[in-house]
């Protein structure tokens, strides 16, 4: 069992397991959780009531953040003509098509953290989707980042948006800013996080959907949040 550090001990100590929080306090109590030198991330958890061996229960996609998330993306699009054109105007920070995926596969280049490819880019970029899929880069239209107008998904991209993806058991994670936040923002971040997957409820799912909400900060105690926070 892995030993758990002094800052960890003393951070989760001010951590009151058997609670749910409100969800301003839980804000103010997770930013006094830090144990890192840097400005951490807040990152939110969420389980939910699914089976994700069901194809409507699948959940994935995009949310844009109100506050952003104080973290800056490289972004790589796939695209060709007046669609390339507008994507390097938005500010994407590589632009090409065929070249680009070439360089992928033969230098196994890795230098940012999206891609986004028109309709036509996918097929050329299927044949690398074993390189890409485990790295959680490979495009997809339920994220945004398949697209006839990837210029759209860049600003989206650096307004801040994040992708979240339930996993076999139900979770959802996703970064909803920074330490320095202020509370407002973080507030602010989270409940529009929560609220947009509450409204992505499968319409096949019976009785309580969300399990449980927690937050923690980069390698921080987790703190659980009162569900009734939250629209229904």
């Amino acid at each position: 069992m892995r030993k758990l550090g002094k800052k960890y001990v003393e951070a989760s100590s001010k951590v009151d397991k058997t609670k749910v929080y409100d969800l301003a306090e839980a804000i103010e109590l997770v930013k006094t959780t830090s144990i890192t030198k840097f400005d951490s991330s807040v990152e939110v958890a969420m389980n939910l009531n699914i089976d994700t061996k069901k194809s409507d229960q699948q959940l994935r996609g995009s949310i844009v953040l109100p506050n952003g998330t104080g973290k800056s993306k490289k972004i790589l699009v796939l695209a060709k003509g007046a669609a390339a054109t507008e994507a390097k105007e938005a500010g994407a920070d590589f632009v090409g098509d065929q070249d680009l995926i070439d360089k992928i596969s033969n230098e196994n280049w890795f230098d940012y953290d999206v891609i986004i490819a028109t309709p036509e880019m996918m097929p050329a970029l299927g044949k690398i989707g074993k390189v890409l899929g485990p790295k959680g880069l490979m495009p997809n239209p339920k994220t945004g980042t398949v697209t006839p107008t990837p210029a759209k998904t860049v600003a989206d991209v650096k307004k801040g948006m994040v992708e979240y993806r339930a996993d076999s058991l139900g979770n959802i994670h996703g970064v909803i800013g920074k330490v320095s936040f202020e509370d407002k923002a973080l507030q602010e971040n989270l409940t529009y996080f929560v609220n947009t997957i509450l409204k992505n409820k499968p319409k096949s799912v019976k009785g309580v959907f969300v399990k449980s909400i927690s937050i923690c900060t980069t390698m921080g105690p987790g703190i659980k949040l009162n569900i009734n926070s939250f629209d229904k």
